[in-house]
């Protein structure tokens, strides 16, 4: 079984797919929604076999596929998965196939729809699986194709506004990459070696402070788009809030990780000298997203639009936990990028059940829905308590390792990244009472119809791995320490830094 090529197999299903599709004539719309279902599904069953592969105890790359590509340029086509990003491609093709549910409704030009989601997958899984960092600026890039025309095309409102201004952001921030990338490339030929794109050589390319401040810069620039940290983040409130439901969840629940994981994968393991002067420049950045997004979200009339600031706020707690420097903190990260993907997907998915059934989003237009969907509030109020991190959901255990390793290499800093969560608590919460609670005064909200069964495909699996996180996150945390540890090592063990304040040893 571990011979089989499963990370491969996961990889290139959706684009094979998505190809089949294309013969497929348009007027067979039940055809089409059934094969787009068919083909995420088979690629989940396909990504349990990355898992089952998956060697808990090891740190380095598993299941590695290397393949010649263009030789006289040092490009090969190179995969592999490691404790980092194990759970961002099982979180992708976890999320794929309630995105194909949640878009079973689309009735406008619902064959490029379908073949655009399938693409998408493929790009995403091919950023977190690419080894060679041609490939992985390839997929990096192309994910923006689908996702631009997702938007612009099935989204609402001034949806062409916000597809561009999507596309803008994140491409003016990958030139800067694309740069920095050519860099090393050039700068990783030795004296009997040929420049290579291969990631695994050019982690460790010596390079002065100075040169490691600017390519490190380089490659944030266009990470810190794609998480967003402020004041990068001006785009993602207008995609989202016009994006189709299924967009949406893709784009909070993997797209925003995307960036993060940059930051783990090339930011730190690259630049580590760099990674370590500035870690407490990052860090202030992302306590500003943490209360800059939820104090945005506490005032927002718009439940997708508060949905949206809100993963800003939660995006900041990833990336504390990425650059305090401990191994409490980097699990903590990783594990909520994890986490996020879950509650945030459901929220719009769940924002998504209520627009399908009012059509508004205005908070003010709801009020008592609980009277009339009891199992969409039951669903709305685990899902709203994962997000604030209550204990025993998923929520819970990343945040708490990510504070932990902030008091003990920050002190005082973990303070207004506390109360962050206090806001979170307050603006969550403070929603769903005007939503679902309180007297009907809206006749609309008086006889809504309660989930329907392809709602309750969705929610029991989303749900249940919530509390399964919540209540025994281990499993999780032993696939992801190994790689953590290795990457604090990495930051902590930076050579010409050796007094920067703040950063612990890593036990």
């Amino acid at each position: 079984m571990n011979d089989l090529p499963f990370l491969d197999l996961t990889l290139f299903l959706p684009l094979v797919g998505a190809l089949v599709m294309v013969l497929i004539p348009k007027r067979w719309e039940a055809l089409l929604r059934l094969a787009a279902l068919v083909v995420t599904t088979a690629t989940f069953v396909a990504s349990l076999g990355v898992l089952a592969s998956f060697e808990s105890g090891t740190p380095g790359f598993q299941q590695v596929t290397e393949l010649s590509w263009i030789p006289e340029w040092g490009i090969g086509y190179i995969t592999g998965v490691d404790g980092v990003s194990l759970w961002m491609i099982m979180l992708t093709t976890f999320l794929m196939p309630l995105c194909i549910l949640t878009s079973w409704t689309i009735k406008t030009q619902v064959k490029p729809y379908f073949i655009l989601l399938l693409t998408l997958e493929t790009g995403m899984l091919g950023v977190f699986s690419s080894l060679d960092m041609f490939l992985f600026y390839v997929f990096w890039e192309a994910v923006l194709v689908p996702m631009y025309f997702l938007i612009g095309m099935w989204g609402h409102g001034r949806r062409v506004y916000a597809a561009m201004k999507f596309f803008l952001f994140t491409l003016a921030g990958s030139l800067f990459m694309l740069l920095s990338i050519l860099y090393l490339y050039f700068a990783s030929q030795g004296s009997a070696a040929a420049p290579t794109f291969d990631y695994r050589s050019l982690v460790g390319t010596p390079l002065a402070l100075e040169v490691q401040i600017l390519l490190f810069l380089g490659f944030f620039a266009s990470f810190a788009v794609k998480v967003p940290l402020v004041p990068l983040h001006t785009w993602l409130p207008d995609a989202h809030t016009e994006a189709p439901t299924a967009g949406s969840v893709m784009l909070a629940a993997v797209l925003l990780k995307m960036g993060a994981y940059g930051l783990i994968r090339f930011g730190i393991a690259f630049f580590p000298d760099a990674a370590r002067l500035l870690a407490p420049a990052i860090i202030a950045l992302a306590i500003v997203g943490i209360l800059y997004g939820a104090l945005i979200a506490i005032v927002q009339h718009d439940v997708k639009r508060l949905v949206a600031y809100s993963s800003v706020a939660h995006l900041g707690f990833v990336v504390l936990g990425l650059f305090v420097g401990t191994i409490q903190g980097m699990s903590g990260g990783i594990l909520q990028m994890l986490n996020h993907g879950l509650s945030t997907g459901a929220l719009f998915l769940l924002v998504g059940a209520l627009y399908d059934r009012r059509h508004t989003r205005e908070i003010s237009e709801f009020g008592g829905l609980a009277r009339s969907v009891p199992v969409l509030a039951g669903i709305f109020l685990i899902v709203v308590l994962s997000s604030l991190g209550l204990p025993g959901l998923n929520g819970f255990a990343g945040e708490f390792l990510v504070l932990l390793a902030t008091y003990q290499s920050y002190g005082w800093w973990v303070i207004p990244a506390t109360f962050g969560i206090v806001l979170a608590a307050i603006y969550l919460l403070w929603a769903y009472q005007r939503v679902f609670h309180g007297a009907v005064s809206i006749e609309a909200n008086r006889n809504l119809e309660d989930f329907r069964m392809r709602e309750y495909v969705m929610f029991v699996p989303l749900v249940a791995l919530i509390v399964a996180i919540g209540v025994y996150p281990k499993p999780f945390l032993e696939r992801i320490e190994p790689s953590a540890k290795q990457i604090v090592r990495q930051l902590n063990d930076a050579s010409v830094i050796p007094e920067t304040r703040g950063l612990a040893e890593a036990p």
